[in-house]
């Protein structure tokens, strides 16, 4: 059997006692997975220690590939090596040294040492492969760490926190809690149903408490003692066509979910600090290409409404001195969920091509930066009301739709006409493809967060492995 070698090292700006506590902190799985791939972990085995053994599951196409790896050959703050034990390769061992260079500084090296399955054909059709899929893994996988480790270090409030996230399984939420944990916080997600605490992955950090935003319900008690809270819920505006039913749904779901959390909040004993509700630059409307901050007026429309009303239901908690935050998020780029998602497989298959008449801008901002403007709003404190989460350098549908393309390989020469985008989806190709909002992070910048991905060709080369 021929044992191949893969080592991919970069110098990360944090001490090695930093680094290596974050690789063994709840959710770091889950930061270092690629979101191009799909991969979970099943169970953490009671996290990373001599003999203890991870469960995960790969989904190739139509099929799902179980691994198991077990952690051996753990010295604290030095290295750990993941070895295979079960799953798609013939022999698998993988590497995790970190070295100090100096004291706030130190080099992390992963050294792969691997044997494809099926023998001498395997290594010759698939070795390259696996190669490709290795390098962007670990690059992927370098840049976050390092990125996560020192939005940690430089938040301005170090102290443990205890947060609690509804919305928790959606796009924003899946790399939201993991990136807190990671971080050494304690999480509580507000859950409609009850999940099994043993065998999850993250259990160590994290509780559920319970609500029901059609019946009005919610544990009160259990919301009591958070340092803040993270509202994401509310139906998914772009779940199917714009019905009056699907609006009265996507309306109710935010207003009624919003509500029932604020008026929770101002009876507890001891309330949190802060409030931050998800929001979006829909709040603006169709504006052209003037230039939006959070001081421009709100625009027209369903989407628009929506977020106006939505926003003005948080302000019922202001009088019990809780920070209010509301995050007008663009469009979120991953290809694990939103627009980014849908957009793929045209684009993979050549299809792909300007909207309308492709002079729309589109507010963009990458996954990460979305977590980070969340976590940079809990640690600022003199940061209320309306922030625009977005990434600095809004592009046109068209510059959007030639990047993309170009980051894919794939011509986009198929655009689609206004015409049809209404024809397929009615008003909410109005308010989601065809609207303009030219919107800037005003007061992210003002307050000094820092971009992972000011610029939109990374931002897609980052999330897409490319």
């Amino acid at each position: 059997m021929r044992i191949d070698t893969f080592v991919h090292r970069s110098r990360i700006p944090a001490s090695a006692a930093d680094v290596f506590d974050w690789h063994l902190r709840p959710g770091a799985f889950e930061r270092l997975a690629p979101p191009w791939e799909r991969i979970r972990l099943v169970d953490a085995g009671g996290g990373v220690a001599e003999g203890s053994r991870a469960e995960i599951e790969l989904v190739l196409g139509p099929f799902r590939q179980h691994w198991t790896a077990e952690h051996r050959d753990i010295e604290r703050g030095r290295q750990f090596r993941d070895v295979q034990v079960r799953g798609p390769f013939a022999h698998w061992e993988h590497t995790h040294t970190i070295t100090p260079d100096g004291t706030d500084a130190c080099w992390l090296q992963d050294q792969i040492e691997f044997a494809p399955p099926f023998g001498a054909i395997g290594a010759w059709f698939g070795l390259p492969f696996i190669r490709r899929k290795l390098r962007a893994t670990f690059a992927y996988r370098h840049r976050t760490t390092a990125a996560d480790v020192l939005a940690h270090r430089h938040a301005a409030q170090a102290k443990h926190m205890k947060i609690l996230v509804t919305g928790s399984t959606g796009l924003i939420g899946h790399s939201l809690v993991p990136f807190l944990t990671t971080g050494g916080h304690s999480v509580t997600r507000l859950v409609r149903r009850a999940t099994p605490q043993h065998g999850g992955p993250n259990a160590a950090q994290e509780q559920t408490v319970r609500w029901d935003p059609v019946l009005g319900t919610i544990d009160h008690e259990g919301l009591d003692g958070h340092d803040a809270v993270v509202h994401l819920a509310g139906e998914n505006i772009a779940a199917g066509r714009w019905t009056q039913r699907q609006k009265k749904a996507i309306r109710e779901s935010r207003l009624q979910g919003t509500r029932l959390v604020c008026d929770a909040l101002v009876n507890l004993r001891l309330p949190p600090k802060v409030l931050l509700c998800a929001s979006a630059v829909g709040f603006y409307g169709d504006r052209g290409d003037e230039i939006l901050d959070e001081k421009s007026l709100p625009g027209a429309g369903f989407l628009a409404e929506l977020c106006r009303d939505w926003e003005a239901a948080t302000e019922t908690v202001r009088p019990r001195g809780i920070r209010v935050v509301n995050l007008r998020f663009g469009i979120v780029l991953s290809p694990a969920g939103g627009a980014l998602q849908k957009m793929l497989l045209p684009f993979k298959l050549g299809l792909g091509g300007p909207i309308g008449s492709g002079r729309q801008f589109w507010s963009w901002i990458e996954i990460d930066d979305a977590v980070g403007a969340i976590y940079h709003a809990v640690n600022c404190d003199h940061l209320s009301g309306p922030v625009n989460a977005v990434a600095p350098n809004p592009s046109t549908n068209r510059d959007f739709t030639h990047t993309l393309g170009h980051v894919l390989r794939r011509p986009t020469v198929f655009p689609m006409p206004a015409f049809a985008a209404r024809l397929a989806l009615g008003e909410m190709a109005n308010d989601l493809l065809l609207a303009s909002a030219r919107v800037v992070p005003r007061r992210l910048e003002e307050t000094g967060y820092a971009f992972r991905y000011p610029q939109l060709e990374p931002a897609l080369r980052h999330v897409l492995g490319r």
